[in-house]
């Protein structure tokens, strides 16, 4: 019923294009326009970017276009008449001439020059544009130059996780926000200083991305420069200005070294130039482990301890600009990037023994062809190779130590892992006019290949929980009633460990430990061949019309077709539709724009889950997982702290668990709206206040499918030898990945942007959100293997309210500039669970129930209220996410002053300081997502 409704949708929605496109065709056929086209520079012949340059008719309809890398702009298939063009950017005087004249078939040539103002001031912001009915014009969206970059964070890792923060929640996905860097997606941050322009949550409805603006963040870097130029730039940084993490007992040690630079200029006047930019980063980072573990008189207490793990960064990106002839140009660029980071899988419960080391290097290969063809379609070819190599060391190979809620120690178990992708992108976008009509077309091609070489958990895992034991007396011994059998209680993990430590010492059989509440609990191993390797491929085409009805009144539509290689797709098309209208006729009078939106958005089924079901498919590499609930099982876990081999594990009968991809399973696809306010105020202040609702189907989550069959109290049921009886006997644990989850979220975001004036800028937006699902994704399983009824609830996602704040304020004593970036959010959601396996599905899962009776023993009283642990019929489960994470706050400040040395040359000191808790993870830079589109 579910497929056929969404096939209707999409049936229907498709149609409406379809008839649009249609329509359009008949007012195709206009006269012959004319082209205005040139460059912005200044009085000394360099190129200005991001220049916005305004071209309005006799009847005041304007049309606007931005100066590109170096300094063009073009205006194609304009009615013939007079123009008036305007052109205003900061820190130059304005520009107007208003008897520009365009005819019929002609290309105009209309060079600019800016002179500077009076006050020199050498910034680069956007001069404020009105707002407007353009569909790239979006109020909602965020777009930085020049000195505006400077609010952001120089870390790698905090500039991406400030980024995220910017563009807010990915509306209809639990994902972050996708990024992309010069239209590619994936690949690296570039540092702060080689990026020209952000664009954040443009268009949202545009059929040339797969998934919906909000949330999407497009980044351009510089081109070279007519004119030889250079950047040193130095950022130390140490604990002293930064707060202490709540999670440390002290301000840990920490320091940060940055340094890096950039040169750019000419290599054939007037035709190529260069960009070269180069940065290193030293961090002495640390985690804090938090952890219970025993110590010689095998007593509980806690473990905590600060563990530094230092990384270092070193990244090289030149850049090449080629004038091909008056109508070609070409822009080559190759990346480099190499990170080391030790100490990776400390934290938390983490101990330290398990630390390894990482080391990550990457190769990018970016080719950009654009060319205008007749002066008025403009074809855009890019290309993007990219070599990730990805490899894990180690210090020992000892069996792993799961203590739930206690620690996790032993081996990291790595050994010398390696992961190798090539991925491929390969795009092309053809751009015209006819007409009011501004279309765009053209597909994007990826390709990945990826060899893993894993011997992860080769060495074994030993797993301890809590649950029923014997109550133990002053000598430890067993406790028991009047009737004399023991008396029950609710043990912790820690407790049930200590436990078979102790009477191991003391000498007692493995039936004995068993008998007074210890032992362990499960016992997994990998063994085979720790090689594995996929390929995966997608292909997007799309066609986009953006039809300007009336000079208040433009209507979009998109269609975009998504197919992928490594899973079934049908029918995956995606239509689009959204308008954007004002109420005053006169484009020069616009204060109020209403805009709307419709359309369908598909996700993206990774290759590293059709990596993870070949490796685990029984062949390549076997996954054997033991439990106590059978008496095999309990032989194999009596041989704790020996690792049982292979041979042991099959001569007890065990069955392995493999996974696999179910096979009606589907790309996960979302049905997305969204309406907004935008409205010019006084001061120079816009605000815009947009609702987004999102229904998505297919979500991706895993069950085990082959699950033992639990009786009416949820327990398993089990055949006259003690097994589990199991839906495919002879079989074990199955772990699917499928699509049968579901996910809705509603939110309203408001967005504000002022320019007071060119001392005082500042920009933030608040967002409301609810989200609905019953999986948070791939890696996720319900409790119930097969009832899902109960996993509807809040999402991971649903984090109700999120600020933040950024500017820039320059009218200051001794010329300093502050930069305040403020983040704000209330607490995340949080599965509660009872670190047990009741149901034998081998996922310590499980979610207590609402506590009925207070004097039971499995009854635990929290701050989120009383849960019983031991469920019984009738009880009722409480919901996903039940659980509150504190909010967070974090307030980073920038100070710089610029010094002057000669006639325009100068130099910038600055400092910043700020909370680390909202630090990112640490290896390299932030990256964008594959889903971008």
């Amino acid at each position: 019923m579910m497929r056929d409704s969404r096939s209707e949708t999409c049936r229907a929605l498709a149609l409406a294009v379809t008839v649009l496109f249609f329509c359009f065709g008949a007012v195709w056929a206009q006269q012959s326009q004319g082209t205005l086209r040139g460059q912005v520079s200044d009085e000394l012949g360099g190129v200005i970017i991001g220049a916005i340059v305004t071209a309005t008719d006799a009847a005041g309809v304007e049309k606007t276009a931005t100066s590109d890398e170096e300094g063009r702009y073009a205006f194609s298939s304009l009615p013939p008449g007079r123009y008036a063009v305007r052109v205003g950017q900061a820190g130059f005087s304005p520009y107007e001439n208003a008897g520009v004249e365009v005819t019929a078939g002609r290309t105009e040539p209309l060079n600019i020059v800016l002179t500077v103002a009076i006050e020199q001031e050498e910034v680069t912001v956007t001069a404020e544009a009105p707002i407007g009915t353009d569909p790239e014009s979006n109020a909602g969206a965020v777009v930085l130059r020049g000195e505006d970059l400077d609010a952001l964070p120089d870390d790698p890792e905090d500039l991406s996780e400030a980024l995220q923060a910017l563009a807010g929640p990915s509306a209809g996905s639990d994902e972050g926000a996708q990024i992309f860097v010069d239209g590619f997606t994936g690949g690296r941050l570039p540092p702060k200083e080689s990026i020209r322009e952000v664009r954040i949550n443009r268009n949202p409805f545009s059929a040339e991305y797969d998934r919906l603006g909000y949330g999407r963040v497009e980044i351009f870097t510089k081109p070279g420069t007519d004119r030889l130029r250079g950047q040193a730039s130095f950022n130390f940084n140490d604990e002293s200005l930064n707060s202490r993490s709540p999670f440390a007992p002290s301000r840990a040690p920490f320091q940060s070294r940055r340094f890096g630079g950039n040169l750019s200029g000419p290599l054939a006047s007037k035709k190529a130039s260069f960009f070269l930019d180069f940065e290193r980063r030293e961090t002495d980072d640390n985690e804090v482990v938090q952890a219970v573990i025993l110590n010689d008189a095998l007593t509980p207490i806690p473990f905590n301890q600060t563990i530094l793990t230092p990384n270092r960064r070193t990244t090289f990106s030149p850049r090449l600009d080629y004038q091909l002839n008056p109508t070609n140009t070409l822009v080559l660029r190759y990346t480099f990037e190499r990170g080391t980071n030790e100490g990776e899988g400390v934290g938390g419960f983490n101990l330290p023994t398990r630390a390894f080391d990482v080391t990550n290097t990457q190769h990018t290969i970016q080719a950009t062809e654009t060319a205008i063809i007749g002066g008025k379609v403009i074809n855009e070819t890019r290309f993007q190779y990219e070599r990730n190599r990805r490899q894990q060391e180690g210090g020992t190979q000892a069996p792993t130590l799961r203590v739930l809620e206690a620690f996790t120690g032993g081996g990291a178990q790595v050994g010398l892992s390696s992961n190798e992708q090539d991925r491929f992108e390969l795009q092309n976008y053809t751009s015209w006019a006819a007409g009011d009509h501004s279309l765009k077309a053209g597909a994007r091609l990826r390709a990945d290949r990826v060899r893993d070489s894993s011997p992860q958990n080769f060495a074994g895992t030993f797993t301890f929980s809590g649950g029923l034991a014997p109550q133990l007396g002053a000598n430890n011994q067993v406790v028991t009633d009047a009737s004399g059998n023991p008396v029950l209680i609710n043990v912790t993990s820690i407790e049930r460990f200590r436990r078979t430590l102790l009477f191991q010492q003391q000498g007692l059989s493995p039936a004995g430990v068993r008998a007074r509440g210890g032992g362990a609990t499960q016992f997994s191993l990998s063994a085979g061949d720790p090689e594995a390797s996929v390929t995966y491929a997608d292909f997007s085409p799309f066609i986009q019309d953006d039809w300007r009805y009336r000079p208040n009144l433009t209507i979009s539509a998109g269609l975009r077709y998504e197919v992928q290689k490594n899973i079934e797709s049908r029918l995956d098309f995606a239509p689009r539709l959204a308008f954007a209208w004002s109420p005053a006729g006169d484009a020069r009078k616009q204060t109020t724009v209403l805009r709307g939106g419709v359309g369908i958005f598909f996700d993206r089924f990774s290759e590293n889950l059709t990596l993870q079901a070949a490796r685990f498919n029984g062949t390549t590499q076997q996954q054997f997982v033991v439990t106590n609930a059978t008496p095999d099982g309990q032989s194999v876990l009596d041989l704790f702290p020996v690792v049982p081999t292979t041979t042991q594990l099959a001569t007890f009968r065990t069955q392995q668990t493999v996974r696999r991809v179910a096979t009606d399973a589907r790309t996960p696809y979302t049905m997305q709206m969204a309406f907004s306010i935008e409205q010019q105020l006084p001061y120079r202040v816009t605000l815009s206040v947009s609702y987004i609702g999102a229904r998505t189907l297919h979500v991706l989550r895993s069950r085990n499918v082959n699950a033992p069959l639990l009786d009416a109290a949820g327990r398993p049921l089990r055949d006259a030898s003690g097994s589990f009886i199991r839906p495919t006997p002879g079989l074990g644990n199955v772990f699917q990945f499928e699509s049968s989850g579901r996910f809705n979220q509603h939110q309203l975001i408001v967005n504000v942007n002022n320019r007071f004036s060119k001392n005082l800028t500042l920009f933030g937006n608040y967002v409301l959100n609810r989200a609905r699902s019953d999986a948070d994704g791939a890696g996720s399983f319900p409790v119930n293997q097969f009832d899902l009824a109960g996993e509807y609830g809040r999402a991971a996602s649903d984090i109700r309210h999120r600020f933040f704040l950024g500017g820039a304020i320059n009218a200051l004593p001794w010329g300093i500039r502050l930069n305040p970036f403020v983040t704000a959010n209330s607490g995340r959601p949080f599965n509660i669970t009872t670190g047990r396996d009741l149901n034998g599905d081998t996922l310590f899962n499980e979610r207590p129930a609402f506590a009925t009776d207070a004097t039971r023993a499995s009854v635990r009283v929290t701050p989120f209220g009383a849960f019983d642990l031991d469920p019984q019929p009738g009880q009722e489960i409480i919901p996903r996410n039940f659980g509150k994470s504190p909010s967070f706050f974090s307030v980073n400040m920038r100070a710089s002053r610029t010094f002057g040395f000669g006639e325009s040359a100068n130099a910038r000191a600055g400092a910043g300081g700020g909370g680390r808790g909202a630090g990112g993870g640490r290896g390299g830079g932030g990256r964008g997502g594959r889903g971008g589109g």
